[in-house]
């Protein structure tokens, strides 16, 4: 009796191992949920050009695959940088060029680009191209909204024309419907562990002032905008494969 479970537990291990074999990354394309964080650079383009240069992004992502390669996600950024173009505080600077604090000193104040955006995306991985059934050059388009505005930080908190709200006069906060294409390389190793994707993406974004009003030019600020963003981004993924109908593994 004992060799015979003996037998039928060896029998139903190996029939686990073969099907695992036949279910492996390397033969077989699997519906796959991937759960990512990214990073990269970017170069503005358009009237985002003419405010800021060029900033870092970081972001996670989420993305379905199903087992015909085509990919739906969601994805956000939050990018940032230090190179701000266009002078918000003109109106606050003395002959010299300097901004003062309260009691006519030097300000230590710091102008920072910040901004984020979120998408929605749908798109085709190529697996022909790549080294496994999941792996190969894709493609997405998506649609959502950019926001970005100078960040203004008064280190010792002793600037009054830009204390509290009225910093919201001078931060240039806007925002708007966009696209976004990405083209890029996705890799999932033979072994699981190492999984990650690379590529290129745009961003073109129709925005306008979510402010209205500049305290620095005294003027209405309702002109439609072009802000382009182009840059290159690397992705970490964790890949939770579908096994069966209620069972993911990593």
């Amino acid at each position: 009796m004992l060799h015979k479970i003996k037998y039928q537990f060896v029998f139903i291990c190996s029939l686990a191992v073969l099907y695992a074999k036949a279910q492996s990354v390397k033969d077989s394309s699997f519906r796959i949920l991937m759960v990512g964080v990214h990073f990269g650079g970017q170069v503005p383009f358009g009237d985002l050009q003419k405010r800021f240069g060029e900033n870092l992004n970081a972001g996670a992502n989420f993305v379905w695959k199903t087992k015909h390669n085509i990919l739906f996600g969601v994805e956000g950024s939050y990018f940032f940088g230090s190179n701000v173009k266009e002078d918000v505080l003109s109106n606050l600077r003395t002959d010299d060029g300097h901004i003062t604090d309260n009691e006519g000193y030097p300000a230590d104040l710091r102008v920072t680009e910040r901004g984020w955006n979120f998408y929605a995306n749908a798109g085709y991985l190529i697996n022909k191209l790549g080294h496994n059934p999941n792996s190969g050059v894709f493609v997405t388009i998506g649609a959502g909204w950019t926001q970005h505005k100078v960040k203004l930080y008064d280190t010792n908190k002793k600037i009054a024309a830009i204390n509290g709200d009225l910093k919201k006069g001078y931060d240039r906060l806007t925002g708007g419907f966009g696209l976004s294409q990405f083209i890029g390389y996705k890799y999932f190793g033979n072994t699981r562990l190492v999984n990650f994707y690379a590529g290129f993406e745009f961003y073109e974004a129709f925005t306008k002032s979510l402010r209205g009003y500049n305290y620095d030019t005294g003027l209405f600020d309702n002109k439609q905008r072009m802000d382009i963003l182009v840059g290159f981004r690397f992705g970490w993924i964790l890949p939770l494969y579908k096994r069966t109908k209620d069972m993911y593994y990593y």
